[in-house]
């Protein structure tokens, strides 16, 4: 196993959580419902904040918005690549604090919605009170998480920030253009991780630079640490340094399954989008309970492999129903 069985377990049932949150979040701004098999159109909330995503007539559209989203993401990771060689400290946290804040009052947006009527207005017409109390609790728990490292509140936005990235790109994508995706994701991820270790650097960079981490994070000691600090006294616990394992999962690995099983939901409707979650988490679930300790592996390709498995089960279910 690439950690215990316990850890393995918490990190497994974040990224579940996360799944169905997302998928949650997705659906509420959604203004494609499949209903007896049929696509509907229906009245759902904008996005937050001014954000808004195209309005797609057309299935060539898709493509046009896929080449445009690819352009953006290689551009996002090649400007990170840059700004951790020079090590732009500052401007990476400001970017990540501010990535954050809209993410999670995405997210957090709908819970609100929910409490807070609709019609309540402030400011002017354009600004519910929805979206200032969604910022005004973003605002803290992203400066904790971001400027303040906090393990607690760091796993807990996560939960959320990935649900309000994916709602902004599952409107603009089908299943033709999530699948280009996943795939040109998966060889970038084993390239990243196999071939020339920038995944590896980048990871060790936050952590260790910039005390961040773009993804869930679990340190743990091994049984053997553990039986030497119970031996140990009080004293001994301050001076000496204590060796911890960190167990990881990269947000890209959380946030593509999310989009996926969202382009589903609208697609082929719930069921299709829940199978794609569960192969997801059993793609992830190979790795960690098949992978070595101490050694990288890129998720990526063993979640795609389970989404695609998943999207397969969606379409022969939705054959037989």
């Amino acid at each position: 196993m690439k950690h215990n069985f316990k850890i393995a377990a918490i990190l497994i049932s974040m990224f579940l959580l996360t799944q169905f949150i997302g998928l949650y979040v997705v659906d509420n701004y959604s203004s494609v419902k499949i209903v007896n098999g049929e696509k509907v159109e229906v009245d759902s909330p904008d996005l937050p904040f001014g954000l808004e995503t195209p309005d797609i007539k057309e299935e060539k559209e898709f493509s046009q918005m896929f080449f445009m989203i690819f352009i953006a993401f290689v551009f996002a990771v090649f400007l990170l690549l840059i700004l951790t060689k020079i090590n732009a400290e500052f401007i990476i946290k400001l970017w990540f604090f501010l990535v954050v804040v809209i993410a999670l009052g995405i997210a957090l947006n709908v819970f609100v919605m929910k409490v807070v009527p609709s019609n309540i207005e402030i400011f002017s017409s354009i600004f519910p009170l929805s979206w200032l109390l969604s910022l005004i609790i973003s605002f803290p728990l992203a400066f904790i998480k971001i400027y303040k490292r906090d393990f607690l509140v760091h796993n807990t936005t996560e939960l959320f920030v990935y649900p309000g990235i994916a709602a902004i790109f599952v409107p603009i994508l089908n299943i033709y253009t999530i699948s280009i995706f996943l795939v040109l994701i998966s060889v970038y991820d084993m390239w990243a991780v196999w071939h020339s270790g920038i995944m590896q650097k980048m990871a060790k960079y936050q952590i260790q630079k910039l005390n961040i981490f773009s993804g869930f994070f679990v340190p743990y000691v091994s049984k053997q640490v553990k039986a030497k600090i119970k031996k140990m006294k009080k004293s001994e616990l301050k001076r000496k340094k204590i060796k911890v394992n960190i167990a990881i999962l990269g947000g890209g690995d959380v946030v593509f399954p999310i989009m996926a099983s969202g382009v589903m939901l609208k697609t082929l409707g719930l069921f299709p989008a829940i199978f794609v979650i569960l192969g997801a988490a059993l793609g992830l679930c190979y790795l960690m309970f098949f992978g070595k300790k101490k050694k990288f592996y890129p998720a990526m390709p063993f979640i795609s492999a389970g989404i695609f498995a998943g999207m397969l089960l969606g379409y022969v279910f939705n054959l037989i129903i």
